[in-house]
């Protein structure tokens, strides 16, 4: 599959330069990291919660875990992880399991962790579980530019 085509166009709309990067099929970000040589810090990954609001992206480093407290603390009230079945139906053009960072164009509001600013460079799933979206630092910045941040790592 590659990237996504919501996600291709995004970039593209945005006037983002990004590189693709192929790695063996992995089932887990820290996994993904690593048969691609990405420092872990480096690979965002996204986490769907649901909330009284609907869904929310939690978009934060791999080899980190979402603190959903912090998270419902965020958003003024409680959030739960979302079932893969659930976050699927939110990303129709990504393979089940790959859950995208990009909110927008997907219509999902995203939280973006802290520890992912001034980063060289960040890398992403695009889509599937056989490649990684590479931005320049300053890009991935733009792209979530007015988004939420905060700390929200556990």
């Amino acid at each position: 599959m590659g990237i996504a085509l919501t996600m291709q166009e995004y970039l593209e709309d945005n006037h983002l330069a990004y590189d693709l990067a192929k790695h063996r099929k992995t089932a887990t970000s820290a996994m993904t990291a690593q048969a691609s040589h990405v420092p872990g810090g480096c690979l965002a990954k996204g986490v769907v919660l649901k909330w009284d609001e609907g869904y929310l992206l939690a978009v934060l480093p791999a080899s980190r875990h979402v603190d959903i407290d912090k998270v419902g603390r965020i958003v003024g009230g409680p959030v739960f992880l979302a079932n893969e079945d659930e976050a699927s139906a939110l990303f129709p053009d990504c393979d089940t399991g790959a859950v995208p960072i990009l909110g927008v164009p997907y219509r999902v509001a995203c939280v973006v962790d802290d520890h992912l600013e001034e980063r060289q460079d960040v890398y992403f799933e695009g889509g599937d579980h056989r490649t990684l979206v590479h931005l320049d630092g300053n890009d991935f910045s733009r792209l979530m530019y007015g988004m939420p941040h905060a700390s929200i790592c556990a």
